[in-house]
This record gives structure tokens, sequence and C-alpha cells, in this order.
């Protein structure tokens, strides 16, 4: 986006990249169907954006959702809106996507180098200058943007060149985390329910010394053998960080349904189940995978008829299954991460420019500057509106 956006406006534009084809991070995102934008106006765009939105808002009013749908459109690439204002290509093919801004940048004349590394950015008389490539090879620019990306999926690329690059030449590096990663659960009951997705629960989860929760919300998650993972539990992740102490996550299983609601539901299953065991007269309740985890952590004898169940076992029962808790240990590594939080200072970017304040001439877009927000789509179009911010600027104020 920022090559294609510096050449529309008529810069000489080299596009280098390491790798062997371009938009290998692309190409898996969204499972590989590419979440590439939500369709939310701005305003409401903003309150997903969990680190510096402020620093965003030229970027984003600058470039919108709706003028990226409207760029993939043009650019041979139909758009569809799904649940939660989430776009992808009408294809589910994140591939249509990469075709689209490969096509855009060799229509305005973008020249692609490719397997090629880059080592540092060349400064003269306070100005970038250029880079050097790992093979020793001087180019020569007016002005360097870096879209090296962080430290999530490394596999793809993103090894954190970008942040080496910018240090090197005085950049502050807010410490990296890995975010929209799944969670690394204590309990050992959770590996016994490997695989089992639960759909539309609530999570919420609280750490020590916090008043509000720091995330709540509905929808989607999945068991894993070392925690849980799923859409939900990725946005959780957002809003947490390694100093954060007493982690919790609080599952509502029936978050339809009152206290009061789900007692008369417990009364009325165990009625209709009078004979059976508890264990056995759960099946209505929870996937049957889930059933043991339940009546272990009950307390209730398992093979307690379910009609001599007495009103406090029934009454501690619906707690647990409104609020089914499991402590958080920590999140998986940055291999398994969608996005990394940290990263350059945006205290050091201009946001109406995404110029260095520190090096004129670097500019910078997307994952590599310290910004991150929720799943949804939220995370590429910041990439695309800083990518297009930069690409602008670095060609204009060149001239």
């Amino acid at each position: 986006m920022a090559a294609f956006s510096a050449a529309e406006e008529g810069s000489r534009v080299t596009l280098l990249e390491k790798n062997e084809k371009p938009g290998k991070k692309i190409y898996i995102t969204g499972k590989g169907r590419c979440n590439l934008t939500n369709d939310r106006p701005v305003r409401e765009f903003l309150p997903n954006i969990v680190t510096n939105p402020r620093f965003l808002y030229p970027a984003l009013y600058g470039f919108s959702p709706e003028d990226t749908i409207r760029f993939f459109e043009e650019s041979g690439c139909p758009v569809k809106v799904e649940r939660g204002q989430r776009a992808f290509p009408v294809s589910d093919h994140s591939s249509d996507v990469i075709r689209a801004l490969v096509k855009r940048c060799e229509q305005a004349g973008v020249a692609s180098r490719f397997h090629t590394a880059v080592r540092r950015v060349i400064v003269k008389d306070g100005r970038a200058a250029g880079v050097i490539l790992k093979s020793g090879e001087e180019l020569s620019a007016d002005a360097v943007i870096l879209c090296t990306g962080g430290l999530a999926y490394p596999q793809t690329g993103s090894t954190g060149d970008g942040y080496r690059m910018a240090e090197e030449l005085g950049h502050r590096i807010e410490p990296q985390e890995p975010s929209l990663v799944p969670f690394e659960i204590r309990e050992d009951w959770c590996p016994s329910l490997q695989g089992l997705t639960l759909k539309n629960v609530s999570l919420t989860m609280t750490a020590e010394g916090m008043k509000k929760p720091l995330f709540a919300d509905q929808g989607e998650m999945l068991f894993t053998h070392f925690g849980v993972s799923g859409p939900l539990v990725l946005s959780a992740s957002a809003r947490y960080h390694k100093g954060l102490k007493g982690v919790r996550l609080s599952v509502d299983l029936k978050p339809a349904l009152t206290p009061e609601q789900l007692d008369q539901r417990l009364v009325r299953t165990f009625d209709e189940e009078h004979g059976k065991a508890f264990k056995n007269a759960l099946g209505s309740l929870f996937p049957q995978k889930l059933i043991p985890v339940m009546t272990s952590l009950s307390g209730i004898d398992p093979m307690k008829r379910a009609g001599e169940i007495t009103k406090k076992e029934r009454l501690a029962f619906g707690g647990l299954i409104k609020s089914l808790t499991m402590t958080v240990s920590g999140t998986r590594g940055f291999a398994e991460a969608v996005v990394t939080r940290g990263g350059v200072s945006v205290r050091e970017v201009d946001p109406h420019t995404m110029q260095s304040r520190i090096v004129p001439g670097l500019y910078f877009a997307g994952e590599i500057l310290d910004t991150d927000a929720l799943t949804g789509g939220y995370n590429l179009q910041t990439a695309w509106s800083t990518g297009r911010l930069a690409g602008i600027h670095a060609a204009q104020e060149q001239r």
C-alpha cells in the first residue's frame, strides 16, 4: 500500500522484500480468507484500537474502512461484509487481496525486488538517504519507508528487522509482547477438553487489584492441550500484558439465561431426569465432553440421583455454569500471535505524515509501530491507512 501510494504520487519506487514473494502474512490471515478491514465508521472503529488510538486519527480518517473496500473492489477484488462488520474478499481467498495489491503496484510502476533483505538505513546530512542490503549493495533514495511488520508469525519473515534498524537510528522501541494470542491455563482439567468449541458463551477477564474487568464479550472459544484459544480469547488477550497479576477468565456457559431462569431450567432438568445419576442427567445442558469436568468441579457425588440434589447444591451448580473460572498462566509465543504489541514509539513519529521526528525522510507504516487492535479486521486496516499516509507524504515531501 505504501509503495503503490508513493508511486501514484509520481515517485520512482522500489519495493524491497526479503521473501520470495509478496504478502506472505496476508496469505495466512483469517485462516486464509483475509479479514481485510472492519466496515465501521471511523468513530466506531477507533474504540477497537487497544494501543495509541489517538495517534491513528489522521491515518484512519485519511483512508477509512470505506476507502479500503472501494480500493479493493476497484482493484478487481470484490468485498463482502459478514457478522461483526468483518470484510472479506467475496472469493474467501486471501490470494485475491495480494493479487489486487500487486496489480496496483505494477500499474503504478513500482519495481519489486524479492529475496532482497535490508541490513540498515543510510543516513546522510541527517536525512534518510537509502539502504544497504545484506548483500552489501547500496541503494540511494530520497525517502525510506519501513513496513517490516513486528514479531508475530516469524515464519512469514517478521523477525524484528525493522525494530533493529529503527533503534540503530535512535528511535525508542517499546517492549514487544505477543497479542491476539491463545492463553495458557493453569487448571489441570483444561487439556481434557482439547478440541471442544463453545459458541455463544460470555467471557470476562479480571486481574488482581483491578476494579473493573479487563475484558468482557460474547462469542466463540476453543479448548486446546495448553489452554484456550478462539476469537473471544484472542480478543481478550489484546487487554493482557505480563505485568498483570492474578489474571482469571470466567466463562458464562448460558449467557442468555439469568441466574433465576437457569435455576428454573435446572429444576426442570433434574425433575425430568430424577431417576438418573447426576453425571448422566446433564446431556441437555452441555456438550458430552464438558460433562465430566462440570460434574467434577461441582463437588456433587456423580452417582447421586438427580432427584435427590439439594437446593444448595443446585444453586452452587448454577453458579458454576454462570462462572466457569480458569487461571491464566501466560500466553503462547509470537509464533502463534496474530500481531505484536509494542514497537517504534509513536511519540517519535508524526501522525499526520508517518515521518520520523528524529530522521527526516524516514517513514513507518503498519505493525512496526506501537499500535495494536482487537480481532476483526482492525489491524489490517491500520496497516492500509498508515501505509497510504506514509507513501503519499514520502512522495510529496521529497519533490
